[in-house]
């Protein structure tokens, strides 16, 4: 979530190699997952000790209500790559129209998945932030992946959340995914510069991959 942006240099220098040596990564993901990677690669360009794994992208997500399309990709990916040990999927848009029933047959494809291929890490994701703020649909149903990732010990990339908070803790409940107070924030703090965060502020992609750092060295141990 977005304390671990600001936690993202507490992550041992040790471990980021360790890292990037030690994990093969199926990802799922369209415009706005792709956030994630351009995160990344702006921590890379500052130090290139931040060596991403391998990933292996593919064109597609979450989809909407009831959609379970992105699992047969992700079987046959599997079985023709036993080397690989996570898989991510990102949501696009699909969590702002969506229902409990519809997010309940994501949650337990994502569980099927991960009885089939216990060696195998999958990432639970949140939708992005829509503007509707904590009376709209999507702060239900990602409050609804929250708590069934905190009840059954899942791993889960809260996009939302790190798109909520500044990094002196400041809440922005009413926010888009296009990220308005990244433009306040940066006009006043040094910030990172990239070629483009789709859909959103350079920042917002920034504190996503130093979110993803501090995930993965989570996952470590």
């Amino acid at each position: 979530d977005h304390q671990a942006s600001v936690d993202f240099a507490l992550v041992p220098d040790s471990i980021i190699q360790t890292i990037g040596e030690s994990y093969q990564i199926f990802y799922g993901h369209t415009s706005h997952g792709s956030q994630i990677m351009t995160g990344l690669e702006m921590l890379y360009l500052e130090d290139t000790s931040y060596a991403a794994p391998g990933f292996s992208e593919y064109g597609d997500d979450l989809g909407g209500y009831g959609d379970t399309s992105w699992v047969p990709p992700t079987r046959n990916f599997l079985n023709a790559h036993p080397d690989y040990n996570l898989v991510m999927w990102s949501w696009c848009g699909g969590v702002s129209d969506n229902t409990e029933a519809g997010i309940n047959i994501y949650l337990n494809a994502m569980n099927d998945l991960e009885q089939d291929y216990p060696d195998v890490k999958f990432i639970y994701m949140t939708g992005h932030l829509d503007g509707s703020g904590p009376t709209g649909n999507l702060y239900l149903r990602n409050n609804q992946i929250r708590a069934y990732c905190s009840a059954n010990d899942k791993v889960l990339f809260d996009f939302a959340d790190i798109e909520s908070y500044d990094p002196d803790g400041n809440y922005y409940p009413d926010a888009s995914d296009a990220c308005e107070w990244c433009e306040t924030w940066c006009s006043s703090h040094p910030c990172a510069n990239c070629s483009g965060c789709a859909h959103s502020h350079c920042f917002n992609c920034y504190q996503k991959g130093k979110a993803w750092w501090w995930m993965m060295a989570r996952i470590w141990g």
